[in-house]
C-alpha cells in the first residue's frame, strides 16, 4: 500500500451541510476500494490565488490516505464528474513526506490543546 494525500477545493456556493456531505461521499468512495484513510482536515473557506470558474473563493480539504494505486485513477475520475469540484491534487508521499505529515499533525495537535 503507498501513501497519498489528496487536496480538493469546493465551490464556494456550498453550505456547511453540502460540504460535508461531498467530503463524505469522497471519504466513502475510498473505503469501498479498501483505503485507509489516515487523516482528514478541513481547511475551510480561503481565497484562491487566482479566479477559477469565476470564483476568488473555495473550500479547502486534504484527505491523507493509504491505498493502492489503482485507485487514484478512480478518484480522480470521480472529482471530474461532481460539478462541486473546481480543483483537485493528489500526490504520493515518499517516506520523507509521510514523517513530515506525522511531525505536522502533531504540532496541529499540540497547537489544538
Amino acid at each position: 500500500m503507498n501513501n497519498y494525500e489528496t487536496v480538493f477545493i469546493l465551490t464556494p456556493v456550498l453550505s456547511d451541510a453540502q460540504v460535508e456531505e461531498a467530503v463524505k461521499k469522497f471519504e466513502d468512495f475510498l473505503k469501498e476500494h479498501n483505503c485507509e484513510i489516515v487523516t482528514r482536515e478541513n481547511w475551510g473557506l480561503k481565497k484562491l490565488a487566482y479566479p477559477i470558474q469565476l470564483k476568488k473563493n473555495g473550500f479547502y480539504t486534504l484527505i491523507e490516505f493509504k491505498g493502492e494505486g489503482t485507485v487514484v485513477a478512480g478518484l480522480e475520475t470521480a472529482f471530474k464528474r461532481d460539478e462541486r469540484v473546481i480543483r483537485y491534487l493528489t500526490t504520493k508521499l515518499d517516506k520523507h513526506a509521510v514523517d513530515y505529515a506525522v511531525t505536522r499533525r502533531a504540532k496541529l495537535k499540540a497547537t489544538k490543546a
